[in-house]
């Protein structure tokens, strides 16, 4: 989880980024993410968009992600569903 770009440097590959917002500053992280997860946007958003072209899974508008899912915390995203499930 990152609230700041900053934070978010430290992710490694194949982690799921969890953050409030991105823009195009976060996309060297895309690549290496497994899935991405944002409080703020659409399916329209940069987010979506880059993380769409990029075959990256992606779920944009979910209030609270950054409060509900904690660093290190083990999660399973679907995309397609739209679900996020916390494996512990």
């Amino acid at each position: 989880m990152a609230l700041t770009l900053h934070e978010a440097t430290a992710l490694a590959a194949g982690e799921i980024l969890v953050a409030p917002y991105t823009d195009p500053a976060w996309t060297p992280l895309f690549p290496r993410a497994k899935g991405i997860i944002v409080g703020v946007g659409s399916y329209l958003s940069y987010a979506g968009t880059v993380a769409r072209e990029l075959h990256v899974p992606c779920i944009v508008d979910v209030a609270g992600c950054t409060t509900h899912i904690t660093s290190g915390q083990r999660i399973r995203l679907d995309a397609s569903a739209g679900t996020i499930e916390s494996l512990e």
